[in-house]
C-alpha cells in the first residue's frame, strides 16, 4: 500500500500519524554530536536506550563491600594528598562508621583537590579492589553529598555516547524527548495479545528508568519483557519495510519471458554432466519468475563449486529465446573473464554471440563490443563495473545478473538495472552469491528477495582435506608442494592478508614470489595480485589454467571465480589473519577435479582466541552454510552484509543470532499487519524508521 493510501486508510480509521517534534533549541555542535549517534529527531532520543545500568539506589557499609563487586559506599574524606609514586595520583582516604577505603584518581584537576578536602561527605560508585593499603576504588564515579541528599528511586542508565557529549547532557535531552513525544501504542490489540507483548510506553519508560528491584543481569542480557518488546518492534519495522519494498517491486512492469525451450533444451542436451536436483529446482524457480510481467528480484545462493553458473546460463537463454539481451556483471576481471570463457563455450555452439566488456580492452575492441551490444548483435554481454559506464547502451535488456552481489554497493547494483530500463519496463534481476546466507540473515536482511538455494554438490567432487600447520614447519610444507608439482599437479600459494596497507601486501607477494622461485628452480612459478595490469593478470591465469605454470603465488584476488581442475594443493600463509568466509572461498579454488585436494592453513603462534576459533571451524567443516552461520555469529551482520548494509535498516537492539523466536514472530506479525491492519503499518514505520524507510531501491 502506498503512503498516500495508508494515510487515507488511517484517516478513515481514526488513527493519526503523529508529526514527531524536531530537535529544537539545541546548539549546532550538540546537534552534530547527536547525529553521530543516529539521533536526528526528538523521537530518536526516546529510542536511544541504555547500554547498561548502575545501581545508585542503595549504599553499602564499607566493611560489607566485597572485592570485585561494583557497589556504592558513602563516607567522609579524612585525608587527601597528591602522591608521586609511581605517577602523579590524588589519594583520598574515605571513612564511614565501620570501615575505611582509599579512592585513587590518576587524572584530576586542581579544583578536585579542593572539593575533596578533609571533612567532605562523598558517595563513591565503583569496583572494590584490594590494594597495598587495603580496600580501594580507582577512578570511581563520585558525588559530593550536600545536606540530606536522597538516593535515586530507579537504576541509573548509562547511554551510548560520543566524544564531547556527557551523560548528564544526554540524560536531560532524553527526558525532554520522553516528555514531548506521543508514545501511544503503534500495534493493534490483536497483535499484542497474540504475541503476549507489554505496552510500548510502559516498556520504554521502564528501560529508561528501571526500578531498583530489577536484576541488573536481566537488563544486561536484554531478556526482560520490556527489552523483548523493543526488540520485537525493531524487527517488525525491518520486516514491514522489506515486505513493502517487495510489494512495490511487484507493482512495476518487466517483460514476461515465456518458456519457449528451444535454446534451453539444446543446452541441456549438450551438457557433458548431469544437473543436480538442487540445480534443476533453482532453474525452475527462476524460469517461473522470468515468465511473470513484473521484475524478478531473486538471490541464487550456493556453496563454492555448487554449480550456480550453469543455472544462470539457463536463465540467460530464456531471455534470449524471447529476443531480449542478458548481462552478467562480476566484481573482478578474473571472475568476469572466467564467465566469458564458460558462457562462450556453452552458447556460441547455439548461435549466440557473447560480448566482453572490461577495463583491459583496447579502445578499438571496446568500440566493437559497445556497437554489438547497442545494435543487439551480442545477446549476452559479460563484464566488470565497465557494464555500468555511461557509454554502454543496451539494445533490449531483459535480464541483469550480478555475481558475488555482496561485493557491489547498492548504487552499483541499481545502476545496471536502470541502464537496461526502458519507459515503463524494467529488466529482471538475478543476484548470485557463493557465500551462503544463514537462515536468520535470509529471514531479516534479505526478506525483500526471493531466494533459491543450491544445497548439494555436483557428483564426482572429492572432499578437500584441510590441515593446520604452524609456521615453524614450513620445510614440510615446501616439500609437499614440490612433490605435488613434480607429480604433475598444480598448487596455489596464497600470501598473507595485510589490511592496513595494499602496498605492503603487494611487497609481501613480490617477496614471496622471489623466495619461492629460488626455492623451486625446477618449477615455473607465477604471480598474480590486484595491482597487476588486467592483460598481465589474464595472461598469468591463462598460463596457469593451461598447465604452463605449476605454482601460482597469489594475493586474495583469486578468492572468487578461479576454476583450475588440476590445482589440488593450496597453502594459505598467515591464515589466522583471514575471516571465515574468505578462508572457505579460497579453499574452494581447489577440489574442482577428481584428485584428492589438500588445503594447508599455515599460522603463526601465539594464536589469539578469535583466530583459534576461526581456524578450528574451517578445519572441522567444509559445509559453507555452517561456516556462514558461524561467521555471522562471530562477526555480526554489519560486516557479513558488506556493501548491502548501506541499503538495509540495520538493527540496534535485536540480535538475529539469539533472538530467533522474536524474528519468527515479527515476520508472522508483519504479514498479518499488512493484510489485516494496514492502518497501523505506517505508524509503526514512522516511529522506528522515519524517513529512512525508503532506503531499498534495488
Amino acid at each position: 500500500m502506498s503512503t498516500a493510501a495508508n494515510q487515507r486508510e488511517n484517516k478513515k480509521s481514526g488513527i493519526k500519524i503523529p508529526d514527531h517534534p524536531a530537535l529544537a533549541g539545541i546548539s549546532k555542535p550538540t546537534l552534530e554530536k547527536l547525529a553521530r549517534l543516529g539521533i536526528s529527531r526528538s523521537l530518536d532520543l526516546v529510542l536511544h536506550l541504555p547500554i547498561r545500568y548502575e545501581d545508585e539506589t542503595r549504599v553499602y557499609p564499607i566493611k560489607e563491600a566485597l572485592s570485585g563487586q561494583t557497589v556504592q559506599v558513602e563516607g567522609v574524606v579524612v585525608n587527601t594528598e597528591i602522591q608521586y609514586r609511581p605517577r602523579r595520583t590524588l589519594v583520598c582516604q574515605i571513612e564511614d562508621a565501620g570501615g575505611t577505603l582509599v579512592m585513587r584518581l590518576l587524572n584530576f584537576y586542581g579544583s578536585q583537590v579542593k572539593a575533596l578536602a578533609p571533612g567532605t561527605k562523598v558517595r563513591l560508585l565503583g569496583e572494590i579492589r584490594q590494594g597495598f593499603f587495603g580496600a580501594e576504588m580507582v577512578h570511581p564515579k563520585y558525588r559530593i553529598v550536600r545536606g540530606d541528599m536522597p538516593l535515586p528511586n530507579s537504576l541509573t542508565p548509562v547511554y551510548p555516547t560520543t566524544a564531547g557529549l556527557s551523560q548528564d547532557t544526554l540524560c536531560k535531552l532524553i527526558k525532554r524527548g520522553l516528555a514531548e513525544n506521543d508514545l501511544a501504542e503503534s500495534l493493534p490489540r490483536q497483535i499484542l495479545q497474540t504475541f503476549k507483548l507489554p505496552g510500548f510506553k510502559e516498556s520504554v519508560l521502564f528501560l529508561h528508568q528501571p526500578p531498583p528491584r530489577v536484576k541488573l543481569q536481566q537488563l544486561a542480557e536484554r531478556d526482560h519483557p520490556a527489552w523483548r518488546r523493543v526488540k520485537f518492534d525493531e524487527l517488525l519495522a525491518q520486516q514491514l519495510s522489506m515486505r513493502l519494498h517487495y510489494r512495490e517491486r511487484r507493482s512495476r512492469v518487466a517483460p514476461a519471458l515465456s518458456r519457449l525451450g528451444q535454446l534451453t533444451q539444446a543446452l541441456h542436451e549438450g551438457l557433458p554432466f548431469v544437473l543436480t536436483a538442487a540445480q534443476r529446482k533453482a532453474i525452475e524457480e527462476i524460469a517461473g519468475d522470468l515468465s511473470q510481467p513484473y521484475p524478478m528480484q531473486r538471490l541464487l545462493q550456493g556453496d563454492v563449486g555448487s554449480g550456480k553458473t550453469i543455472v544462470a546460463a539457463f536463465a540467460v537463454l530464456q531471455a534470449i529465446e524471447n529476443s531480449y539481451q542478458a548481462a552478467i556483471m562480476a566484481p573482478t576481471e578474473i571472475l568476469a573473464e572466467q564467465h566469458y570463457h564458460k558462457f562462450t563455450g556453452w552458447l556460441e555452439p547455439l548461435g549466440v554471440d557473447v560480448a566482453w566488456l572490461a577495463g583491459s580492452l583496447s579502445k578499438k575492441q571496446k568500440q566493437v563490443a559497445l556497437k554489438s551490444v547497442l545494435q543487439g548483435e551480442a545477446m549476452l554481454v559479460i563484464g566488470t563495473h565497465a557494464l555500468i559506464q555511461e557509454q554502454v547502451e543496451f539494445h533490449k535488456l531483459g535480464l541483469a545478473i550480478i555475481d558475488e552481489q555482496h561485493r557491489f554497493g547498492v548504487h552499483q547494483r541499481l545502476a545496471l538495472r536502470i541502464k537496461g530500463s526502458r519507459p515503463g519496463l524494467q529488466p529482471h534481476q538475478l543476484m548470485m552469491s557463493a557465500t551462503p546466507i544463514p537462515r536468520t540473515l535470509s529471514m531479516s536482511y534479505y526478506a525483500d528477495l526471493d531466494v533459491s538455494v543450491i544445497d548439494e554438490m555436483p557428483p564426482g567432487r572429492t572432499p578437500i582435506t584441510t590441515k593446520l600447520v604452524a609456521d615453524n614447519r614450513r620445510a614440510e610444507v615446501i616439500a609437499r608442494v614440490r612433490d605435488a608439482c613434480v607429480a604433475g599437479k598444480q598448487a596455489y600459494w596464497v600470501c598473507p592478508l595485510i589490511e592496513e596497507s595494499e602496498a605492503l601486501q603487494l611487497k609481501t607477494a613480490l617477496e614471496t614470489h622471489s623466495v619461492l622461485k629460488t626455492t623451486f628452480p625446477e618449477l615455473k612459478v607465477g604471480l598474480v595480485h590486484g595491482r597487476l595490469a588486467s592483460r598481465e593478470k589474464a595472461a598469468v591465469m591463462r598460463a596457469f589454467l593451461q598447465g604452463e605454470i605449476q605454482l601460482l603465488v597469489a594475493t586474495t584476488v583469486i578468492e572468487v571465480g578461479v576454476d583450475v581442475p588440476n590445482a589440488s594443493l593450496m597453502v594459505i600463509e598467515n591464515a589466522e589473519r583471514m575471516g571465515l568466509s574468505q578462508l572457505h572461498q579460497l579453499r574452494g579454488r581447489i577440489g574442482r577435479g577428481s584428485e584428492q585436494s589438500v588445503c594447508i592453513l599455515m599460522y603463526q603462534n601465539p594464536l589469539g582466541e578469535a583466530a583459534r576459533a576461526r581456524l578450528k571451524i574451517v578445519f572441522e567443516t567444509s559445509d559453507g552454510f555452517e561456516i556462514a552461520r558461524q561467521d555471522l555469529r562471530l562477526r555480526g551482520p554489519g560486516e557479513f552484509l558488506g556493501a548491502r548494509q548501506s541499503g538495509v535498516p540495520m538493527l540496534r537492539f535485536a540480535d538475529i543470532n539469539t533472538d530467533i523466536d522474536l524474528l519468527e514472530a515479527a515476520r508472522n506479525a508483519a504479514e498479518r499487519m499488512l493484510k489485516e491492519f494496514p492502518q497501523s503499518v505506517e505508524l509503526h514505520l514512522q516511529r522506528w524508521l522515519g524517513g529512512r524507510k525508503d532506503y531499498l531501491r534495488v
